[in-house]
């Protein structure tokens, strides 16, 4: 069968290119070895939540997901950064970053991932133009200068003028390609669940710093008639071991110390899932008729909440690109790559940086961050600069 583009990978960068190219009218097949979880207490639902920042809500609308994404989006208007560097795990430096300096809008809006995922299967079952096949992996594929062909897990194949490679770290398309990564490892790991509790978070995303990693607070909607938030915390890979093992009583008072007792008595309010933290980033984000997207081309720890809003800003400079070039053609991805890795390559460098200095343990380095946080936030052009750069500015 002929399409204009074959994804690989189905997650949520995956189904937003599916989406994306769909709705601007390409034939597209996306194929995942794995049916989508898409009901929040269900095994093996993705309990992690993606802040879309505004850059990537237009990608969404182009997408024509936003629609079904918005009723159910919480928004973002204050990101607070605490350090609780010091002695006792209690607040000692905290500063308030406001959308409001520098746009009408929120920061970004927040959305459970498995909802993502439903509402995306949904728009892409609403294109007849769109070919979704969960439960069916790519084998192999071939690439020359006027095409690829992809062989499927289902005894069939699909030829296409453009590759979209969506399917993770650990991408077999980009292998297949003999691109190169490099990859940094932290030996963290981040467990990341939903809580409720008793303080509202009035719309305020909360990193919380002391050792080990970020403990970091989302806004969801309420759950069970309680204020809740959505958790991501990283720790080192033995203590993040030991956390996902616990009780949950032990757990619930250990993660309500970690947070400062900020929003009060933190409880669990989900499943625990847990993933290892690493960058990574390719030697190059295209091929011959392959363009690496999202977790094939980049990974970061999951701070200041750029990994998704990176992914969708490929797909959104691929989409942008094929206004000007052939679909697939070596101009087009050539010209895809010479756009995107520097800026993703620079975002990676800098994540990697804020992690470390979050992980540290050195008490001059934890006391360094703690005036740092303050002298970014109060010398007005380098906040405003930052907040625009964490937007996805260049």
């Amino acid at each position: 069968m002929r399409r204009d583009i074959f994804i690989s990978g189905g997650g949520v960068a995956g189904l937003t290119a599916a989406c994306l190219f769909g709705s601007a009218g390409y034939a597209v097949t996306c194929v995942d070895p794995a049916p989508p979880v898409t009901d929040r207490d269900a095994e093996g639902a993705d309990l992690r939540s993606t802040a879309f920042l505004q850059p990537s809500v237009a990608v969404l609308e182009k997408a024509g997901v936003w629609t079904r994404l918005a009723p159910h989006a919480m928004g973002l208007e204050t990101m607070r950064i605490v350090d609780a560097g010091g002695d006792a795990p209690e607040p000692r430096a905290s500063r308030d970053f406001n959308a409001s300096d520098i746009s009408e809008m929120p920061f970004g809006w927040n959305l459970p991932n498995w909802l993502i995922r439903r509402e995306l299967v949904a728009r892409a079952a609403e294109r007849p133009n769109v070919e979704f096949l969960p439960g069916t992996a790519c084998t192999r594929v071939f690439t020359r200068t006027h095409g690829a062909k992809a062989w499927l897990s289902d005894g069939t194949t699909r030829e296409a003028a453009l590759v979209i490679a969506a399917d993770g770290r650990g991408s077999m398309i980009r292998e297949a390609a003999g691109i190169d990564v490099k990859t940094t490892r932290y030996g963290q790991k981040a467990l990341a669940f939903a809580v409720t509790h008793p303080i509202p978070h009035g719309n305020v995303s909360t990193e919380i710093h002391r050792t080990g990693g970020p403990f970091t607070l989302v806004p969801l909607p309420d759950y069970g008639g309680l204020p809740s938030s959505a958790v991501v915390w990283m720790e080192g890979g033995a203590r993040a071991v030991e956390l996902f093992e616990m009780d949950e009583a032990d757990f619930n008072a250990e993660m309500s110390e970690r947070s400062c007792h900020l929003f009060g008595p933190l409880t669990l309010a989900s499943r625990r899932t847990i993933w290892p933290i690493i960058s990574q980033i390719a030697a190059r984000f295209s091929a011959e008729r392959t363009a690496l997207v999202a977790e094939a081309a980049h990974v970061v720890p999951p701070i200041g909440a750029q990994g998704l809003n990176m992914s969708l800003a490929d797909l959104d400079t691929l989409l942008t690109l094929t206004q000007h070039h052939e679909l697939g053609s070596k101009p087009m991805l050539d010209a895809y790559d010479r756009k995107r890795r520097p800026d993703v390559r620079a975002r990676v460098a800098g994540i990697g940086i804020l992690n470390r200095t979050s992980m540290s343990e050195s008490q001059w380095l934890r006391d360094l961050r703690s005036v740092g946080i303050g002298a970014i936030h109060d010398a007005t052009p380098i906040r405003k600069t930052l907040m625009k750069l964490g937007l996805g500015a260049r």
